[in-house]
């Protein structure tokens, strides 16, 4: 054969090997080297191997290498292992172990003929360890019912493949392929580091090749080749500290210090006066780029002012500005958190407005602000944020549409008016509830009598919760169905004592019917994801007129309910129904029409009045637009460059002969000047409500040509903040309270930290600011 195996004591050489010659039968014993014609049969059942006897049951092994007696050995090459081997290849020494055994049969080949041979299954064969990295990360297992097949299984991801097929081996690059290049769904979610053995690989592995050792390193991809940043990796923990109001002392909790480690040692955790630095740095950038975000906003920014105090009574001022982009879309951002000394102060409540103005660069574009529903303190607002603002920052109509009253904290109000009027019947109740629920055989008992006086009712007898007067409107709703199972409870259970009696169950009825009137007016509000100003005044005037007429309802039981609310509801309604009015006529579907059928039903012969007062409103607020500049835009006939259309441009002759009839129609023109917007807008049949969806702010983006002057007054109405807080059937009103840990905190922190939430919120993502910054 070309090629013959030299075994010697201390190391294995493949020798390459010329064409066979006639001494090739020769054979060298003792370390020498043994040539075996190709031709030639061995007829002995041992070999010397050194100075060691090879016993015919031995199988030889290297790196999972088998020679057995049924494999067929050629002349050009051998089978060695599983895999084939050339002549000229070569295995370094370091690469297998000393061979210990050798290749034997009963039957030897003869020539190029094999001649099977029956060989007894290794009983004393020793392996070697496996030292190929990939076996970290494989396990090899045989197949169920097939002892010859085996496959490796990963050992993260569970997955199996092909390893072993009886006499085939499938090799080991799909496996490091798996690992190394990102394959292992576990490798791809894993979100630190993971640290794979750097090894030498072999050249391409295939049927008849074995692996040799190659200069190349394995070539790492994904998680496995990123690089670890300190400071990129301290900014966003600070602003998952921002995010999730994590104290910034979690920085040095021992639980928080062990996660970091596990998961990236290299990583140096902050202590608390480092974070609050990396905190602050956050603050400073988001604000930078929402002040110039706010520098190029087309219109007037209105503002919403709330009041907190913490434990050491010291008090703070929340400002949030709502606005319409260019693009007719409602933005709100908190822009100020600031410590003041006397929360209750006139003068340090307007300072604090002016001064965040004019950080903001919004003095001049101040359009109203809404306050909580103090009443005691409203007057003192109204007159002197008017008298203070109003002559610094050019107020629209001379501020009066400038204080604006919320929403959702007169509803509060009326909602707790309501409650206090049936205290005692509600208290009894929630008692009645609580005996019920108490105990499972009451529980069964009630529903039992339920069944029997076969009441229709599906609703579920709950308690409430005493600060969400929602959940209380919902307990009375489902008492009331089940009103005569508390009375029978009570006359066959003596434990039981707590049923309302039929006055009681009139008193519950009216305040019901009073909580849904305020409960489907909340849920018409809180539907709308981003409320423009215009949807609030179809829920005011419809409360206004019900509210009316409970009070003046023959029941005295209902009327007395009612009286309370309607009291607190109507100074909310007088404060703020010109602004509400206004805010409305900007809707193309409802203009001055709605206003005029609302107020005829809530005034009667006087609405006549309250009418002009809104129409007045509306157009000298429009001449206060007009007279302000417009942006440059196409002149379109019919209107001047200027945006002033009570003038129309000469028509150019077109050189036809009727110059004569040009100078005409310019001269109609002028004795006949055009309607401006606003009366163009208000004699324009009223779009109809039956369009699906419809969207204000989108009609507005599409009429801007036609309408540009009364756009831009469409734009500031209608970005008033109504209401000031997201849920409305919270019963917390007025000041809130800060928690002790904020308290804490100098005051800077506690700006930056709220600030910088909201901010980060409403960022855009980081793919999006890195294509930006690239640009």
């Amino acid at each position: 054969m070309d090629g013959c195996l030299a075994l010697g004591f201390d190391q294995i050489v493949f020798l390459s090997m010329g064409e066979p010659k006639s001494n090739d039968n020769a054979m060298l014993h003792n370390g020498e080297m043994m040539m075996i014609s190709s031709s030639e049969v061995v007829h002995c059942s041992e070999m010397l191997h050194g100075d060691n006897m090879v016993q015919e049951s031995e199988i030889l092994h290297g790196d999972e290498m088998v020679i057995s007696g049924n494999e067929m050995v050629h002349g050009s090459e051998m089978i060695h292992g599983n895999e084939m081997v050339q002549v000229n290849d070569m295995i370094r020494s370091n690469d297998m172990d000393r061979v210990n055994n050798m290749v034997n049969g009963d039957e030897m080949a003869h020539g190029n003929a094999l001649v099977s041979a029956d060989l007894s299954p290794p009983t004393s064969s020793r392996r070697r360890k496996k030292k190929s990295p990939v076996w970290e990360h494989f396990t090899i297992q045989h197949v169920p019912g097939d002892k010859r097949c085996r496959i490796a299984c990963c050992n993260l991801c569970k997955g199996t493949f092909a390893y072993s097929s009886g006499g085939k081996i499938a090799g080991t690059s799909h496996l490091k392929r798996h690992i190394l290049q990102g394959s292992c769904p576990v490798i791809k979610n894993q979100e630190r580091e993971l640290a794979l053995p750097l090894a030498e690989v072999a050249g391409n592995v295939g049927e008849g090749a074995i692996e040799r050792p190659s200069k190349r390193r394995y070539r790492q991809t994904g998680f496995a080749n990123a690089t670890f940043d300190q400071d990129r990796s301290s900014l966003d923990l600070a602003k998952l500290i921002i995010l999730h109001e994590y104290p910034l002392h979690v920085v040095q909790q021992p639980a928080f210090t062990a996660l970091i480690g596990s998961l990236q040692p290299c990583f140096r955790v902050s202590d608390v006066d480092t974070m609050e630095g990396e905190v602050y740095a956050v603050y400073q950038k988001e604000k930078h780029n929402l002040l110039q975000a706010l520098s190029t906003i087309p219109g007037r920014m209105s503002l919403t002012m709330g009041l907190w105090i913490t434990s050491q009574t010291l008090g703070y001022v929340s400002l949030v500005g709502q606005f319409i982009d260019t693009d007719w879309r409602v933005h709100r951002r908190v822009l100020n958190f600031t410590m003041v000394a006397s929360p209750h102060s006139q003068d340090a409540l307007a300072e604090a407005i002016s001064r965040s103005l004019f950080d903001w660069g919004m003095k001049e574009k101040l359009f109203a602000i809404t306050l909580d529903n103090d009443c005691s303190s409203h007057d003192i607002y109204s007159a002197n944020l008017r008298d203070h603002l109003s002559n610094k920052n050019g107020v629209m109509l001379k501020g009066q549409l400038f204080v604006v009253r919320c929403y959702a904290h007169i509803l509060n109000a009326v909602a707790q008016d309501v409650i206090a009027s049936a205290h005692g019947v509600i208290f009894s109740i929630r008692e009645s509830i609580k005996f019920i629920k108490a105990s499972d055989s009451y529980d069964q008992k009630f529903t039992e009598i339920a069944l029997q006086l076969e009441i229709p009712s599906t609703k579920i007898l709950c308690l409430d919760v005493t600060t969400q007067w929602d959940t209380t409107y919902l307990m009375l709703l489902a008492a009331l169905d089940f009103r005569q199972v508390f009375t029978i409870l009570e006359t066959c259970d003596d434990n039981y004592n707590e049923a309302p009696s039929a006055e009681d169950w009139k008193k519950v009825e009216a305040a019901s019917n009073c909580l849904k009137l305020l409960y489907d007016s909340a849920h018409s509000v809180m539907a709308v994801a981003n409320p423009t100003s215009d949807i609030f005044f179809h829920e005011a005037w419809k409360l206004q007129l019900e509210l009316a007429n409970a009070a003046a309802h023959e029941d005295l039981v209902v009327s007395s309910t009612a009286r309370d609310m309607h009291e607190s509801f109507d100074k909310y309604w007088k404060d703020c129904n010109l602004v509400l009015a206004v805010a409305v006529v900007m809707d193309p579907r409802f203009k001055m029409k709605l206003v005029e059928f609302s107020y005829s039903k809530i005034y009667g012969v006087e609405a006549a009045k309250y009418v002009k007062v809104v129409n007045d409103s509306l157009h000298e607020l429009y001449k206060e637009y007009l007279a302000q500049p417009l942006p440059a835009r196409p002149v379109y006939v019919g209107q001047s460059a200027s945006g002033n259309n009570n003038t129309q441009t000469t028509p150019p002759s077109i050189g036809d002969g009727l110059l004569d009839f040009d100078m005409y129609l310019s001269e109609i023109a002028t004795a006949q000047p055009s309607k401006s917007e606003l009366e163009q807008y208000l004699e324009e049949p009223l779009t109809p409500r039956s369009i699906q969806e419809f969207d204000i702010l989108s009609w507005w983006k599409l009429n801007t040509l036609r309408f540009p002057t009364l756009s831009k007054m469409a734009r500031d109405v209608l970005a008033i903040p109504m209401t000031m807080v997201s849920s409305i059937f919270s019963a917390e009103t007025g000041i809130r309270t800060l928690d002790d840990y904020r308290s804490s905190l100098r005051p800077e922190i506690v700006e930056a930290l709220v600030c910088a939430k909201d901010w980060l919120l409403h960022s855009p993502p980081a793919s999006q600011t890195q294509s930006r910054e690239m640009q």
